[in-house]
């Protein structure tokens, strides 16, 4: 099988002694508390009596498969190299912001500004904010230069912004950093209050750096955040836009965002593609550490975004997703996390073509689906040492998404599946520990997607599935350790399984379950590397 770009394949296996007997501890506690876990847990669906099972595209399910040991030598891997984080520091940021010239303030309309065509175009868009400014919409503009929000304040008059008490600044209008512009928001500002009635929002065109600080979405009437209604609500929010830096560093954020294009609450984005072919601007990028995010429609959001970083947050309570990068952003850093407790969706999840991404030491639970996902063609991204757990459907979950590797995940009491994988190919799942969970630890399966609202053109799949799972640990899963339905081949090497829920004892299902005494015997008591492989050749198991 051939390895994910950008991950090194080395020898010598992790197989840490002290990591093995924290989970053994653990194991205990989890397995008394995921008992009553078990009895709610839903069945896996069965085929509705009468009616044909779907016949997935791309691949009929193979009839037989032959079992046999392979060579250990190819699956020795090394512990992938995480990337230095040493140098994402509040100092780090504060160094790159350049004071040196003044910026201009000025109070203009919104009409004709590049940042703000998304906003005000077709579709009566502008009428937002006629109701709101109740005339011809106007922003806060800083351009060709720094400017501080305390310095804001003080230039403009009280309509626009005003310091409500000391340190505390409520804008009744969109403020805008233009493209040679640079705003701070620091610890000078105890909060910046962005007004829901006067449609204030924050758009990034240049550089925006947020230190030490609070931005809230407000909510005048009640003199409180404008907590979540509705999704068509207006509530205030933060875009930075294409060719953009933006920095926010040990800071709070509250009550932002709608189901709004670019409107989603902390939103990273390259322009909409017909703007993007005039600007020209680079893909954006910046950090986002140490902060806190709580009450957003989405608590990060990306878009064609290269080299961003998401270290060191908590994301609490959002509306649909805590984390989701989305269309072709590269080369990401997501790690030291802590994401729970969002109501709709995901806790953290990547999708469409958001590759060659690192995301690792995160902690996501008690969402509502599942922990993480990786999605729609995301591809050679390592997902390392996360803990996954509580969360309400899977644990981890990757669907249509080929050449990933999973490393020393654990992935605990989640309500269905630990970790589960769909229409993907050469996914890796090396030393992970997939334990007490509702469901199967490791599920495979093939789906055919052509008879649902997924736009197959946009995001093309193949109903093809292989992985490779070399150590680590099943436990105490509610319907077995492993289930793969028509696999294009599976390997298993040092995978050890524990504590059945079952009386009689470790069990597969799927096409595991029908040579499961072979792959023991191979697994477990001669302790070699097992192979099992369709006898049909791939050309006849296409249509």
């Amino acid at each position: 099988m051939r390895a994910a770009k950008g991950v090194p394949e080395m020898n010598s296996p992790m197989n840490s002694p002290a990591m093995k007997g924290s989970i053994s501890l653990l194991a205990g506690a989890l397995l008394l508390a995921s008992s009553a876990a078990f009895a709610n847990v839903e069945p896996v669906p069965a085929t509705t009596p009468g009616k044909p099972s779907t016949v997935a595209k791309g691949l009929q399910q193979a009839k037989t498969y032959t079992v046999s040991s392979a060579p250990t030598a190819p699956l020795n891997l090394a512990k992938p190299t995480l990337p230095d984080l040493s140098g994402y520091t509040a100092e780090a940021a504060a160094a790159k912001i350049v004071r040196s010239k003044p910026g201009k303030i000025s109070v203009r309309r919104m009409m004709q500004e590049d940042a703000l065509k998304d906003f005000i175009g077709g579709d009566n868009k502008m009428a937002e904010w006629v109701v709101r400014q109740h005339g011809i919409p106007q922003a806060i503009f800083i351009d060709d230069g720094y400017v501080n929000l305390k310095e804001l304040a003080k230039k403009l008059p009280k309509q626009y912004i005003s310091e409500t008490s000391p340190g505390v600044y409520l804008a009744r209008l969109p403020i805008v950093v233009g493209r040679n512009g640079i705003l701070e928001i620091d610890k000078q500002t105890q909060e910046l209050r962005l007004s829901q009635e006067g449609g204030s929002f924050l758009v990034n065109d240049g550089q925006l750096f947020v230190r030490d600080t609070k931005v809230t979405g407000w909510r005048e009437k009640d003199n409180g955040p404008a907590t979540f209604n509705s999704p068509k609500e207006f509530r205030p929010f933060l875009l930075a836009w294409g060719g953009t830096e933006t920095y926010i560093v040990n800071s709070k954020m509250a009550s932002f965002g709608y189901a709004n294009s670019k409107s989603y609450g902390v939103s990273i984005s390259q322009y909409t593609p017909n703007m993007a072919k005039v600007l020209k601007r680079p893909e954006p990028t910046g950090w986002i550490i140490d902060s806190a995010f709580s009450d957003m429609w989405y608590g990060f959001y990306c878009y064609e975004t290269r080299d961003f970083v998401v270290k060191g947050n908590t994301y609490k309570d959002n509306i649909v997703y805590g984390i989701d990068p989305h269309d072709r952003s590269h080369r990401l850093i997501i790690a030291d996390n802590t994401v729970y407790g969002t109501k709709k969706k995901h806790g953290i999840i990547i999708s469409r073509e958001v590759n060659d991404s690192f995301i690792f030491n995160n902690r996501s639970y008690d969402n509502k689906l599942s922990g993480l996902v990786i999605d729609r063609n995301s591809v050679n991204n390592l997902i390392a040492d996360n803990e996954i757990y509580r969360n309400h459907t899977d644990g981890i979950t990757l669907y249509e998404s080929a050449d990933n590797l999973l490393w020393g995940n654990r992935v605990i009491s989640n309500r269905r599946h630990g970790i589960r994988i769909r229409n993907s190919v050469n996914i890796r799942l090396y030393e992970n520990v997939a334990m007490a969970n509702g469901l199967t630890g490791v599920y495979g399966h093939i789906k055919d997607l052509s008879d649902t609202d997924r736009d197959i053109k946009l995001d093309p799949f193949d109903a093809q599935v292989s992985l490779i799972v070399v150590g680590g640990e099943l436990a105490a899963n509610g319907s077995g350790p492993m289930s793969i339905d028509s696999p294009l081949s599976v390997e298993l090497y040092r995978v050890s399984m524990l504590a059945p829920t079952k009386s009689s004892g470790i069990s597969f299902s799927g096409i595991l379950g029908e040579r499961q005494d072979e792959i023991l015997d191979l697994l477990v008591r001669q302790q070699k590397a097992v192979l099992i492989d369709p006898v049909e050749r791939q050309t006849e198991m296409r249509d």
